[in-house]
């Protein structure tokens, strides 16, 4: 009989999240300590893949964490886990931020073509660039098997880390780097970016 042999360190089961933010509800600032160490990277991450800015991805990752340390009687347990309801928080203030310096942009370039007297590109063109750009990265995925697709969008839409990513998929971690190494590299072929 042959037996499995893992070359990998034994996963320590990460912190209680749940009992974490009860204490936090309860004024715990040990508890919230220990709940921004499990949660900052994954809030991080999530915000830097909206914002793409670091300064403000940090600076909206700590709002982040701010607002769960004030609101965290607001969670319900029945509603589901703490990590998404962190990460809902995220990318709504990611979405917040980024409308926020859109609108601060759209402002800036009516002022300036108002001032100018004249738009200064085609709206209606970037526009349709950009719905363009969209679909033919759906399309590229669509080209994806169900096991890279599903890791990519884990890391890539979620916010999770490579590990993460292996422990929701219940598959061994260089198993996941290769999956989303060859779908990086099938991505990269099909939308034609040049390495």
């Amino acid at each position: 009989m042959s037996r499995v042999v893992s070359l990998a360190p034994p996963r320590r089961p990460g912190p209680d999240l749940g009992e974490l933010l009860s204490r936090v509800v309860r004024g715990d600032q040990e508890a919230f300590a220990a709940l921004y160490d499990a949660v900052a990277g994954p809030v991080l991450g999530l915000v830097r893949r909206v914002v793409r800015d670091a300064a403000q991805s940090e600076e909206v990752a700590q709002e982040v964490l701010l607002e769960v340390w004030r609101t965290a009687a607001r969670y319900r347990a029945e509603r589901g886990e703490v990590l998404p309801w962190v990460l809902t928080i995220a990318h709504r203030r990611a979405v917040d931020r980024v409308r926020s310096a859109q609108a601060a942009a759209d402002r800036d370039r009516r002022a300036a073509a108002a001032s100018h007297g004249g738009s200064p590109y085609d709206e209606v063109a970037e526009q349709v660039e950009g719905r363009l750009e969209r679909e033919q990265v759906r399309r590229c995925l669509r080209t994806l098997t169900e096991l890279q697709r599903e890791s990519l969008t884990l890391a890539y839409y979620r916010g999770y880390s490579y590990p993460e990513v292996a422990q929701v998929l219940g598959a061994p971690l260089g198993t996941v780097k290769t999956r989303m190494r060859d779908a990086l590299i099938r991505m990269r072929d099909c939308l034609g970016v040049n390495a």
